[in-house]
This record gives C-alpha cells, sequence and structure tokens, in this order.
C-alpha cells in the first residue's frame, strides 16, 4: 500500500511486547513512509544505536516511540542523535533511566492513560514538565496501556500528522 499523501517519514520505536509487525507498527505504515526497525528488547544500548543508525539513514519527519520504544526514542534526543519532532506514547524512560529529562527546543508530544498498569503516568508528566514548555504537550488519554482506543480510533495518525506539520519549528 502506498503511502499519504503528505509522504510523512515515520521512525517508530515498538514496545516490549511488540514488533514491526504490530497493531502500531501496521497503522502507521498504511498512512505513512515507515521505517520500524525489530529490536532486541533485551538490549537498551544496542537498539538505541539501532534507532540512531536508522534516523541517519531514513531522515525521519517524526519519531513514535511506544513504551520501551518511548525510552529509546527519549536516549535518542538527549544524547542529540535525533532532534526532531516527537511523539511519545505511555512512554518508559523513567523505568529504564530515572535521570531521564526532554532536552530543550525540542517539540515532543506525550500520550499518556492516567490509568496505565504497567508504566505509571507520573513518568509521563515528570518528563514533560522538563522540557521546553511551549514545545512539549502532555496529553492524557482514558485508554490502556497500548492505547488501543488512541490507534483505532485513527487519533494516532492525526498526532503524527499534527507533530509532522510543525516539524520546522524546533529551536536549535
Amino acid at each position: 500500500m502506498s503511502p499519504a499523501p503528505s509522504r510523512l517519514r515515520v521512525q517508530f520505536a515498538h514496545g516490549l511486547e511488540s514488533s514491526p509487525q504490530g497493531d502500531k507498527a501496521r497503522r502507521l505504515a498504511q498512512h505513512f513512509d515507515t521505517e520500524t526497525p525489530a529490536m532486541n528488547t533485551r538490549d537498551f544500548e544496542s537498539c538505541v544505536a539501532l534507532h540512531a543508525g536508522t534516523s541517519m539513514r531514513f531522515q525521519p519527519d517524526v519519531l513514535v516511540g511506544s513504551s520501551f520504544g518511548g525510552a529509546v526514542a527519549v536516549a535518542l534526543l538527549e544524547r542529540r542523535l535525533y532532534r526532531g519532532p516527537t511523539l511519545l506514547l505511555a512512554q518508559a524512560a523513567l523505568k529504564y533511566r530515572p535521570e531521564a529529562r526532554l532536552p530543550q527546543g525540542v517539540r515532543v508530544l506525550l500520550v499518556h492513560a492516567p490509568q496505565d498498569e504497567v508504566v505509571p503516568i507520573a513518568g509521563s508528566r515528570q518528563l514533560a514538565a522538563s522540557g521546553t514548555p511551549e514545545l512539549v504537550e502532555l496529553i492524557e488519554r482514558e485508554d490502556n496501556h497500548a492505547l488501543s482506543k488512541l490507534v483505532q480510533s485513527g487519533e494516532l495518525i492525526s498526532l503524527v500528522e499534527r507533530l509532522g506539520q510543525r516539524r520546522t519549528t524546533s529551536i536549535s
């Protein structure tokens, strides 16, 4: 299936229980030019290296990280290996690295369910507060950890498009 007319380039970092064949990855691939590398989630640093290399080669307009993949995305941002618009879905950055912070000057949208029992929303609230206030937004949605309603409703696609439209607004 061909990508959406917007031709946004989207890199997706999947979660522990997912893969390039998971629901989010497939949904993103239906609408965008998407790269979803298969990660060995037992090795965090190899996942960061894999996504750093993918980002250099693929040059995404938007990076999307889900749960464990959100921790990988935050590491890429912190290490300045990627500086573009980023969507974090039920991100688990503080679970893997308690000192994690969003760098200044980067547009980041976080989505998390208040009732998430796998990764508590407190980490997303803390992480959102660490970034540039006018560039970081936390959206709380009644959903499960996988954010199934967000994916099924099409809101995932809308959020990626919203970030993609603003890809030139990051501050250097």
